[in-house]
């Protein structure tokens, strides 16, 4: 079926965390959402990594099917389940997972909380390569580790990883755990293969245990194929717990049910063990097995849509920006739907930045200084959105901008 995903579809009042609500510390002041015909003059959130498209027809119908049901006991993921998440991943990635590799768990960002404290101890090391999702920071200070980078190298918009410098930091006797982030959020790089067996080799070489958060997997751009760390063979990937989940592809952030992909037996057992310790482990939410089963067996179509249209907003952000505000540099999108723009030119310090977008153009972005401090000066932006949506937040830039 064709969607329209021009369609804005009012979220307010649903809860809806970029809608509703603002991280603390923005003083932006509360949000009065946008509606469908984009007359509100609050603040226009492009931040929170959701899509402002509804999920996949075929995930809504089987979500219907199933509430007519009426019981929500607890349930546990059957082998359907687990033949949805395989094939999807053989049919678009040629990674052929087993069943016994698979952890379930309550979403990418506590599960990585999760092994943290399953493979580290107050005081290790856990290396990351800012800028990064900063969600990976509270993960590691949570669980008592120190945080420690190696920063991505920039030459002009493009972002390489800085091979000698992760030599280095692996190294240290101290670090026991890297937290890759593939495809790169928020730069939107998608590592090489040969990047990630460098990366890999150099982790292993170094008894780094490798936790790839690679969420986005699915979300590529026209020409741009997506590596799995499973496929670096039997030495790097005994050494990496990796993270999938359907909530970026469809849209389903809010289903909290993710895989985590441990072929490592003893590793698995681990975390499995520390998932038992916490009470974690066990029965699974009724709605998101239906939901996340839906989406791998028949959301293929909407997905190709979808994508289609993200790489048109990000064609059309660049033409907006370098013909209305040619001081704001778009870095070329590979992977995911966060496009990273470079506000350097204007000359503005953090709070002046976020002066001019969040309370003069009143424009929501997640600021780029809290990716880490390489991040200061840039800002990211939510390409998944109705392109009104998209043009409303430019027009207000470059209104306040260009005065």
């Amino acid at each position: 079926m064709k969607y329209d995903l021009d369609r804005v579809v009012d979220r307010s009042g649903t809860g809806a965390a970029k809608w509703d609500a603002y991280r603390g510390g923005s003083h932006a002041g509360p949000i009065t959402a946008i509606n469908a015909s984009l007359d509100s003059d609050g603040p226009i959130p492009m931040w929170v990594a959701d899509m402002d498209f509804p999920a996949p027809q075929p995930v809504i119908d089987a979500l219907s099917e199933r509430v007519q049901h009426g019981i929500f006991g607890y349930s546990m993921a059957k082998d359907s389940y687990f033949d949805a998440a395989i094939d999807w991943f053989g049919r678009r990635h040629d990674w052929e997972i087993s069943k016994d590799w698979i952890s379930t768990a309550p979403g990418i960002v506590p599960a990585i909380h999760f092994a943290v404290r399953t493979y580290c101890k107050p005081g290790d090391k856990v290396l990351v390569q800012q800028p990064v999702y900063y969600p990976f920071f509270s993960s590691i200070t949570n669980g008592g580790c120190e945080i420690v980078s190696s920063a991505l190298i920039n030459t002009d918009g493009y972002y390489e990883m800085d091979f000698d410098d992760l030599e280095a930091r692996a190294a240290d006797p101290g670090v026991k755990l890297a937290i890759l982030c593939s495809p790169h959020n928020p730069v939107g790089r998608v590592w090489t293969e040969d990047e990630l067996r460098r990366y890999g080799e150099i982790c292993t070489r170094n008894g780094v245990l490798v936790i790839a958060d690679e969420i986005h997997c699915d979300l590529m751009m026209p020409g741009v194929r997506f590596q799995p760390y499973g496929l670096l063979g039997d030495d790097l990937v005994n050494n990496a717990i990796i993270c999938t989940a359907p909530s970026k592809t469809f849209n389903l952030a809010g289903m909290h049910l993710s895989n985590m992909v441990i072929p490592n037996k003893d590793l698995h057992k681990a975390y499995d063990d520390y998932m038992v310790q916490i009470g974690v482990a066990g029965g699974l939410n009724p709605l998101a097995l239906t939901a996340v089963e839906a989406a791998y067996n028949h959301g293929e179509d909407w997905l190709g849509q979808v994508l289609e249209y993200i790489w048109e907003n990000h064609l059309h952000l660049d033409d907006f920006l370098a013909e209305n505000i040619p001081q704001i540099k778009v870095i070329k999108l590979e992977g995911t739907y966060l496009n990273w723009l470079d506000f350097g030119e204007l000359g503005l310090d953090r709070a002046a930045l976020e002066d001019l977008t969040q309370l003069k153009a009143r424009v929501l972005f997640d600021e780029g200084y809290i990716f880490g401090d390489e991040g200061d000066g840039f800002e990211r932006i939510n390409l998944a959105c109705p392109r009104p949506i998209l043009d409303a937040a430019l027009v207000r830039l470059k209104d306040t901008i260009n005065g």
